[in-house]
């Protein structure tokens, strides 16, 4: 059995190069598609622990880039809300290490998770946000190639 659930956006360049760093590790890690989850609001609320509601958010996602949602103005009901309506808005990836969960790609929270043989050393500048630019989605699959 593998020590991380890694929950992706099928096709996302940078959850690939994500996986690709714990791989080389030599961990094995469970991929699932974050949008073909079964999600709850019970299931989702442990990946943000007591990160502020706007750092819950995928900044990337369409809603967000361009203005017509600010996750600075929501609680966390209406976030989880929002996100069980639209799993593009969640942020990536989501982590489960046995009982610990986290949204995005934390190096030191995922350092702290991991055995000690298999502490991530390094990683690309770029590793928590959108491979192919600032905000960008050109390249990635379109959302219903992911479902």
């Amino acid at each position: 059995m593998s020590c991380i659930v890694f929950y992706e956006k099928p096709g996302c360049a940078t959850n690939n190069l994500q996986k690709q760093l714990l791989r080389s590790t030599g961990l094995e890690i469970e991929v699932r598609n974050l949008f073909r989850e079964p999600w709850t609001r019970e299931r989702l609320r442990p990946f943000f622990g007591n990160r502020p509601v706007a750092e819950w958010f995928n900044r990337s996602a369409p809603a967000i880039k361009y203005g017509d949602l600010d996750p600075s103005r929501l609680g966390s009901a209406e976030a989880l809300e929002l996100m069980l309506a639209n799993p593009l808005l969640i942020r990536r990836p989501l982590i489960r290490c046995g009982q610990q969960f986290m949204a995005g790609f934390d190096l030191l929270a995922i350092n702290a998770l991991l055995p000690c043989k298999a502490k991530l050393a390094r990683m690309p500048a770029a590793i928590d946000s959108c491979s192919l630019g600032q905000h960008s989605q050109e390249g990635c699959l379109p959302l219903q190639a992911a479902l």
